[in-house]
Order: structure tokens, then C-alpha cells, then sequence
């Protein structure tokens, strides 16, 4: 079973996460309008708290189909996930089928989600996974750098897993960027520096952002 993943779902999730995010904090939202139109892209995006891919997929001015690790998809979060267009995948294995579906969004012209730190840490991107640059070289997409800023400030004194409600988070989009250096090789060299290219990137942006919304030690 590898169907693509809904983009109409994606859509419905989007919608969800509008509501939900404008309606629990105060999002402030920057540069949105560098996110393409149109074609293939992936939004990279900063982890350093569980409300940051929802509140992106709230914040972006197009549906996004998220890489999520597989143990998020647990009880009734499984199907409700998988019914919103995200991508269910393995961490601990190459997983084909996650794979397949992620790179079949991008050759429908969809928004691919990737956190490229590949667990929630930090979320400076100091340490990258191979994933992104392969997607991006592969799939023939513009890497979109996001920062996510304010979310991981302080715990909320009623949910202490979540930011303070109606409290301030800074999404920041960047200008989307090509990964591979225009060969169209897809070598493990290749990969490497394509992975060194957007470190380099996407370290850059979360520098900018933090100056941009006078965040310069949100994550320290």
C-alpha cells in the first residue's frame, strides 16, 4: 500500500491548523510570500518543540505534506494523520514506502514538510540528516528554509508540554534555495555536499530570523 498522500486532505489540514494555531497563540508570520506558488518545494523546518510542524502547516500559505516519525501515529492519531495527507515514516530502517510517497508529492507538484534534524532538539540545525538533501536533489524542489521562534521560550502554566496560550510565535520563511549544484548527480559525494550547502543555509536563515524578530537566543 503506497498511495500518494491526499492533497485534498492536506488541504482539510491546513484549514485545521488555521483554526487551531490563531486561535491557542498570537503567530507572527514573515515572508510567507517566498514560499513558491506553484511546483514542487520543501519547507525545512527548524524542531525544537511538538507544536511546530502544526502551527507551519497553519502558517503556510500552502498544504503541507509533513515527514512525520512513526511513532507519532499512535491511536487515533493514525488515521486522523494519515487522512490529512502526512507521511508516516520509519526512522530506524530505509523506509521504501515513505520514500516513494514523499518524492510522489513532489512530482505532483505538492509541499513536502521535512524537520532535517530528524527528532525535535535543539532546533539549530546543527546536525543534519542526508534525508533532505536527497529529497531536494531528487525530486527536483527548492528548499524553503522556516524558523520556528517562541515555541520552546517557556512552558505554559496550564499545559506544561505547550507554549503559554495566546503567547507570540515568529515564523519566519526564507528564500528558497536549490540543494544540488545543477549536475543532477546523486552520488553519496554529491549528497554530502548538497547536505553541506544547505547546513550552511538553513544555519543562515535561523541567524537572520532571530536578528529579523529579536529572538538572538531563542533556542540557547
Amino acid at each position: 500500500m503506497s498511495e500518494l498522500p491526499s492533497a485534498r486532505g492536506a488541504e482539510v489540514g491546513r484549514r485545521i491548523g488555521v483554526g487551531l494555531m490563531y486561535g491557542l497563540w498570537k503567530p507572527r508570520v514573515l515572508g510567507a510570500w517566498r514560499v513558491p506558488a506553484t511546483g514542487p518545494a520543501i519547507l525545512a523546518v527548524n524542531h525544537s518543540h511538538n507544536i511546530d510542524g502544526p502551527m507551519v502547516m497553519g502558517v503556510a500559505p500552502r498544504p503541507t505534506h509533513f515527514l512525520i516519525k512513526k511513532e507519532a501515529f499512535v491511536g487515533p492519531l493514525d488515521p486522523f494523520l494519515l487522512g490529512i495527507g502526512q507521511v508516516k515514516v520509519d526512522r530506524d530502517t530505509t523506509d521504501r514506502t515513505a520514500i516513494t510517497r514523499a518524492l510522489g508529492v513532489l512530482a505532483g507538484g505538492g509541499v513536502l514538510g521535512i524537520f532535517p534534524e530528524g527528532t525535535r532538539g535543539e532546533g539549530d540545525f546543527a546536525a543534519l540528516r542526508a534525508g533532505l538533501a536527497y529529497f531536494a536533489v531528487r525530486g527536483g524542489a527548492p528548499i524553503v528554509p522556516v524558523a520556528v521562534l517562541g515555541s520552546s521560550d517557556r512552558p505554559g502554566r496550564l499545559i506544561k508540554g505547550l507554549p503559554p496560550l495566546r503567547s507570540r510565535v515568529d515564523v519566519v520563511f526564507g528564500d528558497p534555495f536549490e540543494a544540488g549544484d545543477g549536475s543532477g548527480r546523486r552520488t553519496r559525494k554529491a549528497l554530502d555536499e548538497a547536505t553541506e550547502r544547505i547546513q550552511k543555509q538553513l544555519t543562515a536563515h535561523l541567524e537572520n530570523a532571530r536578528r529579523l524578530t529579536g529572538r538572538p537566543g531563542d533556542t540557547e
